[in-house]
């Protein structure tokens, strides 16, 4: 059961406003659904997006934040909880130790450093929580290609792609989270082959 969902989202105010409003939209989603968001912690872009979304619907929204973003140029001042983390390291740590499965949302490096440490995570057996990539104006087309490449040429199994739940809309990425089986035999058959 999905009780809590970690969004990795972009902080950036200099973006389309399609990508803010479907992180508010998302927001607001999984508050609707009871689903506590855990996140980064922080007040600009996507993440404040997000948040606002959220505590707009009634939910509960925890975020994890560094000493050095914890300011009130940055850090997000109206959310249920906020923890200070001692570094990235363990920011990310507590982040996925709080979290039921994840979501990404646009963004920049540390958005797909938090994506693509949660999908390894998963594909060497460390959780078996559902990941989904929402895929807002197709911003993560390439990257899919990319990984698409990375399957056809036997760099990634066919299975630890498909744990990746792809949708445009966040009420069928969650549908498809909620039904998210972990492919337990490829991790096996990776972790031999390795």
């Amino acid at each position: 059961m999905l009780k809590s969902i970690c969004v990795f989202c972009g902080s950036s105010d200099a973006v389309n406003e399609e990508y803010k409003q479907a992180a508010f939209e998302t927001g607001a989603l999984l508050a609707r659904r009871g689903i506590q968001i855990i996140f980064g912690g922080g007040k600009t872009g996507l993440m404040g997006a997000l948040a606002d979304g959220a505590l707009t619907a009634g939910g509960e929204v925890v975020g994890v934040i560094v000493p050095a973003m914890n300011t009130s140029a940055l850090a997000h001042a109206a959310l249920t909880r906020l923890e200070v983390a001692p570094s990235m390291r363990e920011r990310k740590a507590r982040m996925r130790e709080l979290a039921d499965g994840f979501i990404a949302l646009p963004g920049g490096f540390g958005t797909w450093d938090e994506l693509f440490e949660v999908v390894t995570n998963g594909q060497i057996g460390e959780h078996d929580k559902p990941i989904g990539l929402l895929d807002v104006n197709n911003f993560y087309a390439p990257l899919l290609c990319a990984i698409d490449r990375a399957v056809a040429d036997g760099f990634i199994f066919a299975e630890h792609r498909r744990a990746l739940s792809v949708e445009s809309d966040s009420t069928r990425l969650l549908e498809l989270m909620k039904n998210y089986r972990h492919p337990h035999e490829a991790t096996q058959r990776w972790m031999r082959e390795s």
